[in-house]
């Protein structure tokens, strides 16, 4: 696809404060636009050219998405479709919602991608009560349950009480009298971010929690892109109508589209289905 046109003498910015989700502000940094972009592997001359068209729109009281936006719709335009695509990973898996079930699913899918066996939905009890786990997780002899905390927008946090419920949940599970029922730790994954106390407490306690970002190099984000296992929202080529009939039955993973037959079946136009193929295959490495 054509580059974008290079734009020489762009003014320097000044401070350019950015409105954050959550309503904080924060100065415009170039450089972490930049990186996303060489995330989702667009190429050098995209991503300075996507850079210098924001900076020149740059206002103050921008948002962070409008931002996106804007870099996303350019991707689209000068990049090849899985640029994009995995540009809008995280807004992707927004769309799992507006319920929790389907970011559940999702990520039994990316612990499975990482060499789990997982269950969602499992009932277990504890030394004092009973539990439904969200995920329970398995590998090499050891039994995670985790708590999936998922919000539908960014600017949602999980805060302490979410980590301090969940670390009661599972020593309770810890002290099972059925060996069966018993798990060896307990989780606690959301699709955002921890507030400060949450992961001050974490560390304390010892309970392990991993947001969009956290741990640094070792977050829900880097899970995905290390297994290739992308949600289904991320593809640019299905319509909102189309995701929702997939999610609606449990496929939640751009791979389980990489069929004709599939797409059919779900009443993707024949079309289109070449397409959707194409976006779906370059983006899963299928």
């Amino acid at each position: 696809m054509p580059p974008i046109a290079a734009h020489r003498n762009v003014s320097p910015l000044r401070h350019v404060y950015v409105r954050k989700a959550d309503g904080e502000e924060e100065a415009f940094d170039a450089g972490k636009l930049e990186h996303s972009l060489e995330l989702a592997g667009a190429t050098s001359v995209t991503r300075a050219a996507i850079t210098a068209r924001v900076m020149r729109e740059l206002r103050p009281g921008i948002t962070t998405e409008e931002i996106y936006r804007r870099a996303f719709e350019l991707l689209k335009k000068h990049e090849q479709p899985p640029v994009a695509a995995r540009y809008s990973v995280k807004r992707a898996v927004f769309a799992l919602g507006p319920s929790g079930f389907p970011f559940e699913q999702f990520l039994a899918e990316v612990l499975r991608a990482h060499g789990w066996s997982t269950r969602t939905g499992v009932a277990m009890n504890g030394r004092c009560v009973s539990h439904e786990v969200d995920v329970l997780a398995e590998r090499r002899g050891k039994r995670v349950g985790i708590e999936a905390k998922f919000h539908n927008d960014a600017a949602g946090k999980t805060d302490v009480k979410d980590a301090l419920y969940v670390k009661a949940r599972y020593d309770d599970l810890r002290r099972a009298p059925l060996e069966s029922q018993r798990v060896d730790e307990g989780w606690l994954v959301t699709n955002t971010e921890f507030t400060r106390n949450a992961i001050r407490y974490a560390q304390c306690s010892g309970l392990t929690i991993i947001s969009w970002d956290y741990p640094h190099q070792r977050g829900l984000f880097h899970m995905i892109e290390q297994a290739k296992v992308h949600p289904l929202t991320c593809l640019t080529t299905l319509s909102d109508g189309e995701k929702h009939r997939f999610l609606d039955q449990k496929v939640v993973l751009c791979k389980s589209v990489t069929a004709p037959h599939v797409l059919r079946e779900y009443g993707v136009r024949p079309d289109r289905i070449p397409h959707v193929l194409d976006e779906a295959q370059r983006l899963c490495g299928a």
